[in-house]
């Protein structure tokens, strides 16, 4: 199959992880509980690798997140980011308040963009409808949106709050294709899905019956929250994959022969 982006009139997008450097935010925002643990803990800074630490807590947030967000579809984003630090907070053994949970929750806002975001985004604007579907809140993603997207336009956005429901739910899908016809006139196979994580977004869209999707690699392999590409490659269809979202709108504009 060729790839022509002209034949799509809808762009979606995940925010967090192909926005917005995720890994970082949660990583950086986590370090603060690992450094109450005791000098003896091998999970204490002094005692591990900056990699090795990054790769610890954030395969334990993934599970846990998943975790919360299955049991409890409708609880909103900060709240579970709370309720992952608490328990984790449990499992190592450290004792906190409940405003450290809140804290941790209300970080989501100050995640920093990958640095190519809001130019790309101002591109691909030129030519499509731009449509967030995102596990987030409508309060948080207002921060993010004046925050580090500040200067991106979207026309739609849909939150797991509005749906009621978290990625990789069908219904998330199943509320973005029938909001795109409603609000935009475009029909499920005019809609692309542009996202990094493989496990939230592009499963689903193979499994909901959308065309293939594009695949934002990042750090591809390397990343430590959205799956790997060798677990998922069998379950996903993907119409192209690009390292970043920068060299995306640069194939998008040279196809629309602006280059």
């Amino acid at each position: 199959m060729v790839f022509d982006p002209k034949e799509y009139k809808v762009l979606s997008f995940d925010i967090y992880g192909t926005l917005i450097d995720w890994e970082s935010g949660i990583y950086e925002a986590l370090l603060l509980l690992v450094e109450k643990l005791p000098t003896t803990s091998p999970h204490h800074p002094s005692k591990t690798t900056p990699d090795a630490q990054r790769k610890f807590l954030l395969t334990e947030y993934t599970n846990l997140e998943l975790e919360t967000q299955k049991a409890q579809p409708t609880l909103a984003y900060p709240e579970v980011l709370a309720t992952i630090y608490k328990k984790l907070a449990s499992h190592f053994g450290v004792e906190i308040k409940n405003e450290d949970a809140e804290k941790f929750g209300s970080t989501i806002g100050t995640w920093a963009a990958f640095p190519d975001t809001v130019s790309a985004m101002q591109t691909l604007g030129k030519y499509y409808k731009l449509v967030v579907l995102s596990n987030v809140d409508n309060a948080s993603f207002a921060r993010t949106l004046s925050g580090p997207l500040n200067g991106v336009k979207f026309d739609g956005i849909y939150t797991a709050q509005d749906i009621g429901s978290y990625k990789p739910d069908l219904r998330n899908f199943k509320y973005l294709v029938e909001h795109a016809k409603d609000e935009f006139g475009a029909e499920k196979e005019e809609i692309l899905k542009v996202a990094q994580s493989l496990m939230h977004d592009h499963r689903t869209v193979k499994k909901f019956g959308m065309r293939p999707s594009i695949w934002i690699k990042r750090a591809g392999d390397e990343a430590l929250m959205g799956g790997k590409y060798e677990d998922a490659k069998e379950e996903v269809n993907l119409a192209a994959s690009f390292d970043t979202l920068g060299d995306f709108a640069e194939f998008v504009k040279k196809a629309f022969g602006d280059a």
